[in-house]
């Protein structure tokens, strides 16, 4: 083989020196009459012999032969002269407005947020430095390679689309333009050359024989040489290519990594040489080794040495091409119009449709090139762009699918190139004009996915390749791009293909309407999560195309009523069932509906329904435009069928309450996860939000009564309000109450949710405006925490920097942190507590900041809805709902229970929202007041809620129940907007009393001023109570020093040392809060101990919300908690610690220590072992990696979040009391030194006893300084000793599972019971965490305990009970031995520092 080789080299350096000079050549083949089959000749003669040695390459030397050999003859037969010259003049003749510089991967890419049409356009590093958007709002990306520069595509930029370097004419003095170089002798023979070289390229890269070249190319006689060829994919590693070629080849691990790499790089790689025989021996070879750790096997080929040769020449040619076209115009037309010239009498399409549909079968390094070559040819002519769109779109279903087989990236395929034809305004209408594209990539959809669906043909993802499902999302994005820009002038044609292409998009929204239907989990919770993320992922990627299509609608009228017919037509299609289905009669009030008998707590339901929420856009587009009042010609209204449109995002939103009451708790994270995207800000626009227009649409058009009645069955809570439920179950009674909150919730905001333009008159800015002021009404915020919660458009924007200044300040950053934007005083009053935006996080923590601000304030803490926008007249009759009699009936019987001190059917919560639909009337018909005489209003909330309920003698109305409701104790939080809410019934009264507006509006100024009044007089009323309350205080602490005078006197004995203190006795609690004098209760040690005090302590559970008395005899309850190692107090960090640490005394360096922090949560031992074997078992069956560390005991707290890897048990307080009289006794006869001094005694006892195995005798020390006193050294040690306590095996079991985490965690070591270090650990962590905690409150200044978070509090009230119930977990001499330790320290020090 190695003679070969030689011969090879040889040879070929033979024949590179011929007598023929490049010139001479060049003149030959100017004479010949067909030039192809010369060329072809030459290459067959010079190409095997350069590319021979393909094993181990002279990269360099074959570089230099092809040069001298091919390249420069052809450069010389072009240009008619030296080529260096001529391309030296080309380079110089003036600039190219297009740049054209293709991208590599990881390259940096500039694209500006104020210029661009698109997120697409993008610019070099150089172009954008060189361009006037370096001074504008910019983003910077990193390329994923296959993209190029957009400089000088003057339909990608709104103003500056060339930079300085491609700007026209900067083109030399001498040559005015990059055409004048060009003669047509040069033009003549480019027409000659090009077709031939592209010819000879497309079919060298597409050859398919592995043994045999074309018959053109076989000029001389075959050698026997074969490569075997190994291909790059997707589905192998390096280790796996690696280990295969070892196996196979006997490669060394250095030889075999060397040939892995050049295969990832390049695409392929001659792995070995010889006979065919044997090469096809090593295929195999690596095959069957490569199936033994993968289920595809690599990809392998035998290729003839002279094919191998000429396809990597091919290859070679092209990047030769690349630099000529990069000279001229004319060049690059010359060759698009050889690419697209299609054969005479042939079937084959032209040579470069032919190179598209090769391309999932060329390797990497092949498709790099050819994408080159596509890139620096018809992407930089316009003309030819466009016809190479239009062939990408003949063969693009075609194209698309082998894409979606193939396993190599979407950046090295040529369908990535759609986004730089379908993002072109100009060139996407034609597209769409002339070829339908539209249509064309829907129906690829529609053609790809019909494996995923389902027998109802729907779609259906459960079980399917979500890798294939991701390549899928391309054909997605080329939608996206096609309806990037909007056409600003409609032609017939124009309208008629994009509603063909709507319609098929239609097919799709079809197929998603109702997919992957649930139903509630009863009795067993259910076994395995079902996928959830692949229908939400779908979902999300349509979101910005749904926009776009609803906007497309919207640019002309006609087309949009049409649009509007066709998708009442699919909605209707797909709600057969619904139609055909029993019914169920619901009455209330006098009102009766009837309805489907459906429950969402027992059917199936769906939370996708792109149909129906497509459809509710289009009706808001229609109500911007104001041609809802033409709808009926396209739609009649009995066809119209409003309850039925309502009916599935009204499921929906039931199924969201269902979830908040708990009722699907049994169906496990995945629907949690799903409502949970249902409402985030990456889906909202296109689900949430569209269902709660589609109830107003339902409001707008339906009976008040008839709709309000329709949302109780739904909710199933007609019965709740028709009947008092009787029952003592409190989990069926939250649940009820739970639902009757949240359908409050959505009736509030399908009246009071105006801020969406088509709905209220309202602009995109104010919607903007709005949701920053919610956002900064929570707390301040950066700019980035800002736009991560608002939605973007299709560009990619939130509109957040053209409004942000209108509403809010900017504070810059102090010495660390960053700066946030912090709303102005004047925004507040757009405040409201029920935005539809908010999740119950947010609502809690807006409603507690703003009221907090009120009462720094000194206002009251009233927070009513401000006004709301007017709804367009399309919506006007949504507030009818307000006014309804089934809502005063719901209002009614909601205050009624509240004031009904048997009813539990209420909460404080659903009162807060029955307070805010009484405002949203009341402000409503105060608006429509102001603006209107009174004999033309006919909204009469006032009317209708000062009207009795009943005819009944103990009948009220609901101004009488307010009234009540504000005497109640438990409402005294609620007595600021009762208030507020009967000063506005005032208000209404008296401009209803008056009939012209300009005395309506005295009336509204004088009941102001009255309002004012009565405001002062509850401000007064407050102040005298926390006057008299503060009185009532000082008059106890008055009383209680005197008891404690009193006790003084009695037990005057006890307290001589006290009375010699002169002025003690006169002195005189000045200060609420503290007595100046001590009692028993307060002395923790010593003889004079008082009792503890232990407190009856009850808490709930976050996972199963069951309450349990913590008792040492129950099962244990549980913090969540994170013990770490901590540096926090070290003197010297790094230090190295053996595990021969002795953790009892901290070392003076405290290299580190072990730390134990809680969120406080508390849950049953046995909930929280199921949620970790849940949490374990969750993460067993997803592919994607968990941000913490299971193997190591870490999971999210439940509630929080929070990072976790252990549990802290709670254990009670248990009552500890000493004889007093006995330690008096003891007191007087052992005097503290003496006492000191026994215990050494002992110490020393028990330690000679230890150290020889036998019985001592009592030490010398023993008998000092004890004179006639004889008691015996062991009652001293154990007197005040209490007896141990019996803690339940769950308290147990759990002490141990925390002692053994403090143990592994703080000194690194596996988990061992029997470690005698067990419990010197943890009271190390007891005394670290109280440290680290002390220095803390230290630093900022604050009291230890006084200043601790609830968390803190708790955290470290359970790890002290925790360290002193450790000790029964472990053997009594190991804790005997610890704390002689510990106690012959102390005494010893003791008696050092005090002299005795």
């Amino acid at each position: 083989m190695a003679d070969e080789e030689a011969g090879g080299v040889e040879r070929m350096e033979v024949s590179t020196e011929l007598p023929q000079t490049p010139q001479r050549l060049a003149s030959w083949w100017d004479q010949q009459v067909d030039f192809y089959p010369v060329f072809l000749h030459h290459l067959a003669q010079f190409v095997p012999e350069i590319y021979f040695a393909e094993m181990d390459p002279d990269l360099e030397k074959q570089e230099e032969s092809v040069q001298i050999s091919v390249f420069t003859p052809l450069e010389w037969y072009l240009f008619g002269e030296d080529p260096d010259i001529c391309l030296e003049k080309l380079k110089h003749s003036g600039a190219f407005q297009l740049c054209g510089k293709v991208f590599k991967s990881g390259e940096t890419t500039y694209s500006c947020r104020d210029c661009a049409i698109d997120p697409t356009c993008v610019l070099c590093m150089d172009c954008f430095q060189n361009s006037v958007h370096k001074n504008h709002r910019y983003k910077m990306h990193t390329s994923t390679g296959g993209g190029f520069c957009d400089c000088g595509d003057v339909e990608a930029w709104k103003t500056g689309p060339f930079c300085v370097n491609h700007e026209p004419g900067r083109a030399a003095p001498t040559e005015e333009n990059s055409h004048c170089s060009l003669n047509e002798e040069v033009i003549a023979q480019a027409k000659k050359i090009f077709p031939s070289v592209i010819k000879y390229i497309v079919e060298m890269t597409i050859w398919e024989e592995e043994k045999e070249l074309p018959s053109e190319l076989q000029i001389r006689e075959k050698n026997e040489r074969y490569y075997c060829v190994l291909f790059n994919d997707e589905h192998h590693s390096y280790d796996h290519v690696i280990y295969s070629l070892q196996r196979a080849l006997d490669y060394e691990p250095a030889e075999a990594q060397l040939h892995t790499t050049a295969i990832d790089k390049e695409g392929r790689r001659a792995v070995k040489t010889g006979a065919y025989a044997a090469c096809q021996e090593a295929k195999e070879d690596i095959k069957s080794h490569s199936e033994n750790v993968s289920q595809h096997p690599l990809h392998v080929e035998v290729l003839h040495s002279e094919v191998m040769a000429h396809q990597k020449f091919a290859l070679r040619l092209g990047s030769w091409m690349n630099k000529i076209m990069s000279y001229s115009s004319d060049f690059r037309q010359i060759f698009c119009q050889a690419c697209l010239r299609e054969e005479p009498g042939s079937e084959n399409p032209c040579l470069i449709s032919r190179l598209m549909l090769w391309d999932a079968k060329l390797y990497k390094g092949a498709r790099k090139i050819l994408h080159e070559l596509i890139f620096s040819s018809f992407f930089m002519e316009m003309e030819y762009k466009k016809l190479f769109s239009m062939e990408f779109v003949k063969y693009y279903k075609q194209l698309q699918k082998e894409y979606i087989s193939d396993d190599h990236d979407r950046s090295i395929s040529v369908t990535a190139l759609s986004v730089q034809m379908f993002t072109v305004p100009t060139l996407a209408r034609h597209l769409i004009e002339e070829q339908n594209v539209i249509s064309v990539i829907t129906e690829t959809l529609l053609e790809v996915l019909p494996e995923y669906l389902d027998r109802n043909n729907k779609f259906n993802f459960q079980g399917h390749s979500q890798d294939k499902l991701r390549r899928v999302y391309a054909v997605i994005y080329d939608l996206k791009y096609i309806l990037i820009s909007k056409p600003t002038v409609w032609t017939e044609r124009l309208r008629m293909q994009f509603l063909e292409g709507f319609r098929s998009f239609l097919k799709i929204l079809t197929c998603m309407q109702g997919m992957e239907e649930i139903r509630r989990q009863v009795g067993q919770h259910i076994e395995v999560d079902p996928d959830w993320e692949a229908a939400i992922a779908i979902q999300t990627q349509l979101k910005s195309i749904l926009l776009m299509f609803q906007e497309w609608c919207a640019c002309d009228e006609e087309l949009l009523l049409v649009a509007y017919k066709e998708c009442h037509k699919a909605v209707m299609r797909c709600s057969t069932s619904f139609l055909s289905s029993s019914k169920t009669v619901v009455q209330l009030c006098g009102h009766t509906v009837e309805t489907k008998s459906y429950r969402v707590s027992e059917d199936l339901i769906s939370i996708h329904l792109p149909l129906s929420r497509t459809l509710a856009g289009l009706h808001v587009r229609l109500s911007r435009l104001g041609a809802v009042s033409r709808l009926h010609e396209f739609v009649p209204f009995k066809d119209f069928q409003v309850e039925v449109l309502v009916e599935y995002p009204l499921r929906c939103l039931v199924l969201v309450a269902q979830v908040v009451a708990e009722m699907w708790r049994r169906n496990g994270l995945s629907l949690i996860s799903q409502v949970f995207y249902y409402q985030d800000v990456q889906c909202r626009e296109e689900m949430y939000d569209k269902d709660i227009i589609m109830l107003q649409i339902g409001a707008s058009l339906m009976d008040p009564n008839t709709f309000l009645l329709l949302v109780l069955q739904r909710y199933e809570l007609a019965d709740a309000f028709n009947k008092t439920i009787s029952t003592k179950d409190q989990d069926l009674i939250k649940q009820y109450n739970t639902l009757i909150e949240e359908m409050l919730q959505v009736l509030i905001y399908t009246v009071g949710e105006r801020y969406v333009p088509g709905v209220g008159n309202v602009t995109k800015e104010e919607v903007t405006m709005r949701e920053i002021i919610h956002l900064l009404c929570i707390e301040p915020m950066p700019h980035s925490a800002i736009a991560k919660n608002l939605p973007e458009n299709e560009n990619n924007e939130t509109g957040l920097e053209n409004v942000i200044n209108k509403v809010a300040t900017f504070k810059k950053p102090g010495v660390s942190g960053h700066g946030v934007y912090e709303l102005k005083d004047e925004s507040l009053k757009d405040f409201n507590m029920y935005f539809y935006h908010y999740s119950k996080t947010q609502h809690s923590k807006a409603e507690h900041m703003q009221k907090k601000r009120r009462k720094q304030e000194n206002k009251d803490e009233a927070l009513p809805p401000p006004p709301p926008p007017e709804f367009c007249s399309a919506f006007s009759k949504v507030v009818n709902l307000l006014n309804c009699d089934i809502m005063m009936y719901i209002l009614r019987t909601i205050f009624e229970r509240a004031i009904d001190t048997n009813s539990n059917l209420w909460t404080e919560g659903m009162l807060q929202m029955a307070f805010h639909i009484l405002a949203l009337g009341l402000l409503e018909e105060k608006q429509q007041l102001q603006k209107a005489p009174e004999e033309e209003v006919t909204f009469d909330f006032y009317h209708k809620a000062s009207r009795l309920g009943s005819s009944a003698t103990n009948a009220q109305n609901i101004q009488m129940l307010l009234e009540k409701l504000k005497g109640i104790p438990q409402l005294e939080g609620q007595k600021d907007m009762i208030t507020w809410i009967l000063q506005m019934f005032d208000t209404v009264k008296r401009l209803r009393e008056k009939s012209c507006l300009i005395v309506a509006a005295t009336s509204g100024s004088e009941s102001l001023k009255c309002d004012e009044i009565i405001h002062d007089k509850e401000k007064a009323e407050r102040k005298r109570k926390a006057e008299a309350a503060r009185l009532h205080r000082q008059k106890i602490m008055a009383q209680m020093s005197a008891l404690q005078k009193n006790f003084i006197e009695t037990h005057k004995l006890m307290y001589d040392n006290t009375s010699e203190m002169p002025g003690k006795e006169d002195s005189i609690m000045e200060e609420e809060s503290t007595p100046t004098v001590s009692d028993y209760s307060r002395i923790a040690l010593g003889p004079k101990r008082g009792p503890s005090v232990t407190e009856k302590e009850v808490l709930t559970c976050i996972l199963c919300q069951e309450e349990q008395e913590v008792k040492i005899e129950n099962n244990a309850m549980v913090l969540s908690a994170c013990v770490q190692k901590s540096t926090a107090l070290t003197q010297h960090r790094g230090k190295p610690i053996g595990e021969t640490l002795d953790p009892l005394f901290m070392d003076p360096d405290l290299a580190y220590g072990t730390y134990t922090g809680s969120c406080g949560h508390v849950m049953h031992a046995v909930c929280w072992q199921k949620y970790f074997e849940a949490v374990q078992l969750s993460s067993q069956q997803r592919i994607h990696v968990d941000l913490f560390d299971l193997e190591n005991g870490e999971y999210l707290c439940p509630l929080c979040k929070s990072l976790c890897n252990t549990v802290i048990p709670i254990i009670p307080l248990q009552p500890q009391k000493i004889d007093s009289d006995n330690a008096e006794a003891l007191a007087q006869l052992l005097t503290m030194a003496q006492w000191i001094q026994t215990v050494l005694a002992r110490i020393s006892g028990y330690n000679m006893k230890h150290a020889k195995g036998e019985k001592p005798t009592i030490p010398v020390l023993f008998n000092q300084g004890m004179g006639d006193s004889t008691f015996e050294f062991h009652s001293i040690l154990s007197f005040g000793v209490q007896s141990s306590i019996k803690y339940s095996n769950s308290i147990k079991e759990m002490v141990i599972h925390f002692a053994t985490t403090i143990y592994r965690i703080g000194l690194k070591v596996p988990p061992d019971e029997t470690d005698p270090r067990i419990p010197m650990m943890t009271w190390s962590t007891c005394a670290f965490t109280m440290q680290a905690i002390e220095n803390l409150m230290g630093d900022e200044g604050k009291p230890l305990f006084g200043a601790l978070q609830n968390r803190q509090h708790n955290g470290l009230k359970a790890l002290m009970q925790f360290a002193i119930a450790q000790r029964i977990t472990c053997p009594q001499v190991l804790i005997q031995k610890h704390l002689i330790r510990l106690l012959s320290v102390i005494c010893i020090s003791i008696l050092g520092m005090s002299g005795l």
